[in-house]
């Protein structure tokens, strides 16, 4: 059996659960040979995660997950694999996105306790969700200090009583700028859960081989918003137009079922999918 991999997970230096080197630990406790962290907006969790890696033989891919817009789309997912993360002008970049979506969790946290009130329910404490994240406040961080405090069941009812309705409007890379940041970084630019644009098949040809031609290098084939034969159907297109296939867990911890490098169902990541991303590599 081939040892497992996932080029897509998070810590707390974003919306995860887990801090950079817990998480390098678990997946090398779980027998991952590699792991990428790609954390939105923020690559402040990578030299811990490397600095980790060392010690217990695992690789870490230094990585970053940027939100991005794309024609009519928002919320569009884009990783850049082996950036540099020490990059000065990236870090201002993504210290500004940072800011606005710290700014966007608390706006949020105020919509949660006045509908908390609306109720009955106690309130939740900003402080405390900033504390709990350890770094970036990310919705799961709220979703987890809401069942720390028994005021929901689960991650899910978390995010369906409180964090859907009482969401706020993020600001988003346009497409095109997003591409070229990851590669004047040295990155590899490969689009995440195509799913989440459309499962419309022939639509989302036409979006994938659009964005190929304004320099899209890869795609997130296998990943946990598959079904029936959507990995196939990913990776023989990204294939067609000569696009790298990855695959990722898109890992943040918590009680949601995805475990790293198997996500949940039937995903089964494996190296097979490390060589052509290392042979499209442009860094360092």
């Amino acid at each position: 059996m081939q040892p497992l991999v996932d080029l897509h997970t998070h810590t707390t230096a974003s919306d995860g659960i887990h801090k950079p080197d817990e998480l390098v630990r678990m997946a090398h406790a779980a027998g991952l040979g590699a792991i990428a962290i790609a954390d939105h907006d923020s690559v402040s969790g990578i030299d811990e995660a490397l600095a980790c890696a060392a010690l217990l033989g695992i690789t870490v891919i230094p990585a970053v997950e940027l939100s991005v817009s794309y024609l009519e789309y928002n919320d569009v997912h884009l990783l850049g694999y082996f950036i540099n993360h020490n990059d000065p002008a990236l870090a201002e970049k993504l210290l500004l996105f940072r800011e606005r979506r710290e700014a966007r969790g608390l706006r949020v946290i105020e919509k949660i306790n006045v509908k908390l009130a609306e109720e009955g329910k106690s309130s939740i404490d900003s402080q405390e969700v900033l504390a709990l994240a350890g770094g970036a406040v990310g919705r799961p961080h709220i979703a987890r200090l809401l069942l720390d405090k028994g005021l929901v069941d689960s991650m899910q009812e978390a995010f369906n009583s409180y964090l859907i309705p009482c969401n706020e409007p993020k600001e988003y890379f346009p497409f095109a700028d997003a591409i070229a940041e990851i590669h004047r970084a040295g990155g590899t630019a490969v689009l995440a859960h195509p799913q989440s644009i459309t499962r419309e098949r022939n639509l989302l040809t036409t979006i994938i081989r659009d964005m190929s031609s304004k320099g899209l290098d890869g795609v997130e084939a296998f990943n946990t918003m598959g079904y029936d034969d959507d990995d196939r159907f990913l990776k023989t297109l990204a294939i067609s137009l000569g696009l790298i296939v990855t695959g990722g867990s898109d890992f943040h911890g918590g009680d949601d079922g995805i475990s790293m490098g198997r996500g949940r169902g039937n995903l089964y990541l494996t190296v097979e999918l490390l060589p052509p991303l290392y042979a499209r590599r442009r860094g360092f």
